[in-house]
C-alpha cells in the first residue's frame, strides 16, 4: 500500500501530521515576526540615538 493513501486513509496520521504542520507553520511565523519586530525596534533605537 502506498503510502500517500495510507495517509488519507489513516485519521490518526493525517490528524497527527496535520496538526504537526500547523505547530511547525506557527513557529516559523512567530519566529519570522519577532526577528522583524527586533530588526524594527533596533533602528528606532539607533534613530533616537
Amino acid at each position: 500500500m502506498s503510502l500517500w493513501t495510507e495517509f488519507f486513509k489513516d485519521p490518526v496520521i493525517f490528524f497527527s501530521f496535520s496538526g504537526l504542520a500547523i505547530v511547525i507553520g506557527m513557529c516559523v511565523f512567530y519566529a519570522i515576526f519577532f526577528y522583524l519586530k527586533m530588526i524594527k525596534s533596533e533602528r528606532k533605537r539607533k534613530k533616537s540615538n
